[in-house]
C-alpha cells in the first residue's frame, strides 16, 4: 500500500534503470585530480566548472546532443546534507541517475525528494519536473515514506484558511486514518462542553465552523505508548486582541502544529511501528464574534484548574491544556505536543531552528541524537522553574499572558507543563512551520520541522 496523500502528485523518482541521463555530483577535488569522467572534466575545465555548492552545468554528447549534467557539492558536502534537494528544481525535464557522488544514498534521495517539492494546487497548469532514479542501495520505501508525511505537513499549512478550515481538516484527518485502518472519533461544538473540553470550546466558538478534537488510536496494546498532540488553529485573528493585518498574512500556518503530527503519524502507521498510538488534534479557528472570548474572562480548564484571560491572542496553549489533560489521564509512554506557539521561540532561536521543552533528562538526549543523525534540526530550551511564579494569575489558577513578555517561551511551555503531571515522559515542541527563505531541501513555504528526528528516535525506540 502507497503511503497517504493528501495532495495526489507524481513521484520525484523514476524506474527507468539504464535510460536516463547521468549526473556527475562532485567536488573541487574531483577536477583537480581529474577523477570524474574525461568529457566531463574537459567540458568543465572548458566552461570554468569549479564544483561550487548548488553550481550546475549541462553536459554535451559529442554530437550536442543533452549528455548529463555536472553538480557542484564544494569543499565540505556534509555542510549541507541535502544539496541534491537543488537538482528537482534546477534539472530540465526528463529522467536523471547519479552517476558519482560522495554521499550516501539515502541522504542524496532524501535530499533530492524533499526538494522537488511544489505546491500547485491553485495553479492553472502544474509544471513539468525532472526525475531521479533511486540508487539501489537506498531504503527506497522509508524515503518515500518519510517524503510522504513531510508532504503532508507542508500541504496542510500550505492550504488557505478557505479550503483547510476546521471541517476541512477533520476530513483530512479521517481520510489518513482510514488509509491505515486507524479508529477515529471526533467531538464537535457544544458536546465539547458536555465532554468537558471547556477551552477549545471556548476558543472556538466564535467562529462559523464549530470546534472540535479529533481523536485517533491505531496499534496493539501492549506496544510502546505514544500518545502525540498538534495545536489545530485553522486561522488566528488574534481574537478580540486583535492582530494587525500584517500579522495576519501567514496565520493559514496557525495548525501547523496539527499537521506536522499528522505527518509523523503518517510514518509511524505506515512503517508499522510497534507503538501503541493516540493523536489528539484540538481544532479551532480563532474568530470575532458576539459571543468570542474576552480578556479578563475566567474558565475552568479540563483539569480543574482556572485559567483568566490576559490576552485573546495566545489561545494556542488553551486548547493545548485541554487536549494535554486529557492526554495525560492515560498512561503514556511518551506525549509530544506541538504547536507554532510563540514569537518568543523566534526570536530565541529564529524560523529553522524549533524549540523543545522537556525535563526528561535521557528523553532530551535521545532527541538531540536523533536530529543530529538525521540532519533535522531542533534545540533543547529550559524548563526553567524559577519562571514558573510568572504563569500564576491573580484571582485564578492560571494567566494565559504573563506581563512582561520576557521569556516567552519558556513561560508557555511552564503553562503547558501544568496540565501534564501523570505521565513523566512529556516534551513540547514550539515550532515555525514555515520556510521563510528558500533552501535546497524546500521551497518557501509550509514546512516540517522535528519529525524526521521524532520518528528515527521512535523508530529505533520501538524496534
Amino acid at each position: 500500500m502507497a503511503p497517504f496523500q493528501y495532495i495526489d502528485r507524481p513521484s520525484p523518482f523514476n524506474t527507468k534503470n539504464g535510460k536516463t541521463l547521468p549526473i556527475f555530483a562532485i567536488t573541487p577535488a574531483h577536477i583537480e585530480t581529474g577523477t570524474i569522467d574525461p568529457i566531463a572534466l574537459d567540458w568543465a575545465k572548458k566552461a570554468g566548472f569549479k564544483a561550487e555548492s548548488g553550481a550546475l552545468l549541462m553536459v554535451p554528447t559529442a554530437d550536442g546532443h543533452l549528455g548529463g549534467a555536472l553538480f557542484g557539492l564544494g569543499k565540505n558536502p556534509s555542510d549541507a546534507p541535502f544539496l541534491t534537494g537543488k537538482l528537482a528544481r534546477a534539472l530540465p525535464a526528463g529522467d536523471w541517475h547519479i552517476e558519482t557522488a560522495p554521499l550516501t544514498a539515502n541522504r542524496l534521495a532524501l535530499g533530492y525528494g524533499l526538494g522537488s517539492y511544489r505546491f500547485e494546487r491553485y495553479k492553472a497548469s502544474a509544471s513539468e519536473a525532472p526525475t531521479l532514479l533511486i540508487p539501489s542501495d537506498a531504503d527506497a520505501t522509508d524515503i518515500k515514506r518519510q517524503l510522504a508525511g513531510v508532504f503532508l505537513a507542508r500541504d496542510l499549512i500550505n492550504t488557505p484558511t478557505n479550503d483547510m478550515g476546521p471541517e476541512a481538516l477533520e476530513d483530512v484527518f479521517r481520510a489518513l486514518g482510514e488509509h491505515y485502518k486507524a479508529k477515529v472519533s471526533v467531538i464537535t461544538g457544544d458536546d465539547l462542553l458536555k465532554e468537558n473540553f471547556p477551552l477549545i470550546h471556548t476558543v472556538g466558538r466564535a467562529s462559523a465552523q464549530a470546534p472540535r478534537l479529533l481523536e485517533l488510536t491505531w496499534g496493539k496494546k501492549g506496544h510502546k505508548r505514544v500518545t502525540l498532540v498538534g495545536k489545530g488553529v485553522c486561522f488566528d485573528t488574534g481574537g478580540l486582541d486583535i492582530k494587525p493585518a500584517a500579522s495576519m498574512l501567514l496565520m493559514k500556518k496557525d495548525m501547523g502544529g496539527a499537521a506536522n503530527v499528522m505527518g509523523l503519524a503518517l510514518m509511524i502507521m505506515d512503517a508499522k511501528l510497534k507503538v501503541d498510538l493516540r493523536v489528539l488534534l484540538p481544532v479551532v479557528e480563532n474568530s470575532i464574534s458576539a459571543n468570542a472570548f474576552r480578556p479578563g474572562d475566567i474558565y475552568k480548564s479540563r483539569k480543574g484548574l482556572t485559567v483568566q484571560i490576559d490576552n485573546t491572542d495566545a489561545e494556542g496553549r488553551l486548547i493545548l491544556a485541554d487536549a494535554l489533560a486529557y492526554a495525560d489521564e492515560a498512561e503514556a509512554d511518551l506525549i509530544v505536543d506541538m504547536a507554532t506557539l510563540t514569537g518568543a521561540a523566534r526570536v530565541a532561536l529564529g524560523p529553522d531552528l524549533p524549540p523543545f521543552f522537556t525535563d526528561d533528562e535521557d528523553l532530551a538526549h535521545d532527541l538531540t541524537e536523533a536530529s543530529l543523525t538525521v540532519d533535522d534540526p531542533m534545540w533543547r530550551m529550559p524548563l526553567y522553574m524559577g519562571y514558573d511564579k510568572d504563569v500564576s494569575a491573580r484571582i485564578a489558577d492560571l494567566t494565559n499572558a504573563p506581563a512582561g513578555g520576557m521569556a516567552g517561551s519558556i513561560t508557555a511551555a511552564l503553562f503547558l507543563k501544568r496540565f501534564v503531571t501523570r505521565n513523566k515522559h512529556w516534551a513540547h515542541f514550539d515550532i515555525y512551520g514555515w520556510a521563510q527563505a528558500e533552501r535546497p531541501h524546500s521551497p518557501v513555504g509550509g514546512e516540517a520541522q522535528a519529525i524526521r528526528a521524532l520518528y528515527h528516535h521512535l523508530r529505533k525506540a520501538a524496534a
